[in-house]
């Protein structure tokens, strides 16, 4: 199984410990014996290794969420920021990213929304926002899935990952949720890891 290798950045002070300013994490399998690769990429706050997370699914890429309830707009405010490390799904080595917001359970399926498509990247920048109304006290009961996807002109669109949060996820994935339930107006941003697989999900474009 592969790992991953986490670099953490420091400004170094001679006369006090030297001060966190942030760390990537990047998966061994992205690296080929005997090559030399450059990333461009993302630091983030330190986090501990996440116990909770399925070991047998195998990790995407990285995706940076922020949510938001808002009181003035009775809603929740989901917000794509950007991903890092994605998979490559492309001839090329690179994927031409979008993302894909589904507040479930949903009958109509009205709550699904999209960002615009990023050509030729593995680390897209989207700053994307969407809303979607509801009253604070029935989100307990939602699922947000975010999914990534890689654009294809002519054929079937190639799912890269995606990523669950609610009240049924665990270890950051439903720490992000509960904070957000518990602080209305406050916008909270986390990275989350991006699997193959996500239970219940139907994972065609």
């Amino acid at each position: 199984m592969w790992g991953i290798t986490r670099i953490s950045v420091c400004d170094e002070d001679k006369f006090r410990h030297n001060e966190f300013i942030g760390e990537t994490r990047i998966p061994l399998k992205k690296l080929k014996p005997n090559q030399t690769k450059n990333f461009n990429i993302c630091l983030e706050k330190q986090l501990p290794i996440d116990k909770t997370e399925d070991k047998s699914l195998e990790e995407r890429g990285r995706i940076l969420i922020s949510l938001k309830y808002s009181s003035q707009k009775q809603g929740l405010l989901v917000g794509i920021v950007r991903c890092a490390h994605l998979a490559a799904m492309d001839a090329n080595g690179y994927s031409d990213p979008y993302v894909k917001t589904y507040l479930k359970p949903d009958e109509d399926k009205k709550s699904k929304h999209k960002t615009a498509v990023k050509k030729k990247t593995l680390n897209p920048e989207f700053n994307e926002e969407f809303c979607y109304e509801i009253k604070h006290g029935d989100l307990a009961k939602k699922t947000l899935e975010v999914t990534v996807w890689d654009y294809d002109i002519g054929k079937s669109n190639d799912f890269i990952g995606g990523v669950v949060l609610g009240i049924n996820a665990k270890g950051e994935r439903l720490k992000h949720w509960f904070d957000c339930l518990k602080n209305k107006d406050k916008k909270i941003e986390r990275w989350h890891t991006l699997t193959n697989e996500l239970p219940g999900a139907v994972l065609s474009d």
